[in-house]
């Protein structure tokens, strides 16, 4: 069969006792981290911005979903557009290879389906779940190739995860998925030459609305090809160059890999389990040299008037965000820098999860972290794991300690996420109550009934 076929087969089929129990906690996991990135992004202006372009745009319209953290009413399309770009501007995303961050892309649209039809908390969770596998699988060893080309991953595999999310709330046949699928090639958009050139990107926001339009084509029976995916003019040519399977680049220095790996082991081996979380509000990759850092100076006994440098070996990608082909950082330390960042978990052990990725209105940095950062070294290295530092730091009296990064740091089971999450209930209008309901909430989703409905009243504070 066809990619969009196996695909098609293995989300039409999947059941939530098909679940591992691991794939079911992940999926709670990132049901929650969602929702408290748009918690924390009520009352933000790109938020309030989303609201009004919509309420302008389907102003006399039907409304028929629901807009987190605010209750306003627009269609489908329009709630979730809305949702998306709530959730973005929130920071609290979750992140798979660096590049992509499903739960943006995932979430809105799954929303939107459940609410339409009344789900229960099974099938949102199995919807969930698949969603998530085929996205990660058909973006994992082509993000980098695909960046490089100017097309932004976030967006583009996006739109194949909300497709497949809402698809299976609806119920679609197996015909009709595969359908879906098809129509998301012919809908996939996102550039990286706006955020260049000094704009701003449509991101998720816009695949969202794409993966509505394409699940109600194809519930409709628009017609759909088996070689959308892989075939001679498909998606891989089209957005990589090739359907061979040839890299330009990668995150482990390969330069080939082979479409069939896709879907090996497909509803087995799930990559949804390398799915980790972007708990402090900035880029993917400077999220382990807090924690990495901090680790290491509390094991070491370290405070900053120990330190002398920080040193930080890194995967090269990270030094070349959001491409080498592209490259947009130049490498000093700066307030939201990678050098910041490690600074931060040196002299405070952490970083504020209620806080942006600098300081807001009213807030200043410590002057320990502005001086420190100035003596942090960044390190690129070909085949080093993708957000695992080798943090090594060398004290003012000569000794010198290192700790290694796993690039597992931010992936845990949802009572730790739970936990980790729960200093954001100082920054959010539902406080500590709210949010403690809403762990609950995700905790005990798998029992019930009308998922979409209650997930949304819970952000409303009701």
């Amino acid at each position: 069969m066809s990619l969009s076929r196996q695909f098609a087969a293995f989300v039409h089929g999947l059941r939530y006792e098909d679940l591992p129990p691991a794939v079911v906690d992940r999926a709670k996991g990132v049901i929650l981290q969602a929702l408290c990135s748009a918690l924390l992004a009520r009352d933000m202006p790109a938020t309030h911005e989303a609201l009004a372009l919509v309420s302008e745009e389907e102003a006399g319209g039907g409304g028929a979903a629901t807009v987190l953290c605010s209750g306003a009413r627009f269609t489908k399309a329009g709630a979730a557009f809305v949702n998306a770009e709530m959730i973005f501007a929130g920071g609290k995303w979750d992140t798979f290879r660096m590049l992509t961050h499903p739960g943006v892309a995932i979430m809105p649209p799954a929303l939107a389906a459940a609410e339409a039809t009344g789900c229960d908390g099974k099938t949102f969770i199995t919807a969930i779940a698949a969603a998530y596998e085929v996205l990660e699988r058909m973006a994992s060893e082509f993000i980098p190739t695909l960046m490089s080309r100017g097309f932004h991953a976030g967006p583009v595999f996006g739109i194949f995860g909300g497709a497949v999310a809402a698809a299976k709330i609806h119920g679609l046949s197996e015909e009709q998925i595969n359908g879906a699928i098809a129509q998301c090639v012919n809908l996939a958009a996102g550039n990286l030459e706006g955020a260049r050139a000094g704009g701003a990107s449509l991101r998720e926001g816009g695949a969202v609305r794409n993966a509505l339009l394409a699940v109600a084509l194809a519930r409709f029976g628009k017609p759909s090809g088996d070689s959308t995916l892989e075939g001679d003019a498909g998606f891989y040519h089209s957005y990589l160059g090739n359907n061979l399977g040839l890299l330009r680049y990668s995150y482990i220095g390969e330069n080939r890999t082979d479409l069939s790996i896709i879907t090996k082991n497909l509803g087995e081996d799930w990559m949804f389990l390398e799915t980790l979380y972007r708990v402090y509000s900035t880029a993917g990759y400077n999220i382990a040299h807090v924690d990495v850092t901090a680790a290491l100076c509390r094991e070491s006994g370290l405070s900053y008037a120990d330190i002398d440098r920080i040193e930080a070996v890194v995967n090269w990608f990270e030094t070349e965000y959001p491409s080498p082909a592209f490259p947009s950082r130049g490498g000093e330390p700066v307030v939201g820098s990678t050098q910041y960042f490690s600074a931060y978990g040196a002299v405070t052990g952490g970083y504020p999860l209620v806080r942006g990725a600098g300081p807001g209105p009213g807030e200043s940095d410590p002057p320990e972290v502005l001086d420190l950062m100035k003596r942090v070294k960044i390190i690129p290295m070909v085949r080093r794991t993708l957000f695992g530092p080798r943090v090594t730091v060398f004290a003012k009296d000569g000794r010198v300690f290192t700790k290694e990064g796993t690039g597992r740091e931010f992936i845990w089971d949802f009572e730790t996420h739970a936990k980790r999450m729960a200093p954001i209930a100082e920054g959010v209008a539902t406080g500590k109550a709210g949010y403690d309901a809403l762990v609950e909430l995700c905790r005990g989703l798998n029992a019930k009934a009308g998922a979409g409905p209650a997930l949304i009243r819970a952000t409303l504070g009701v």
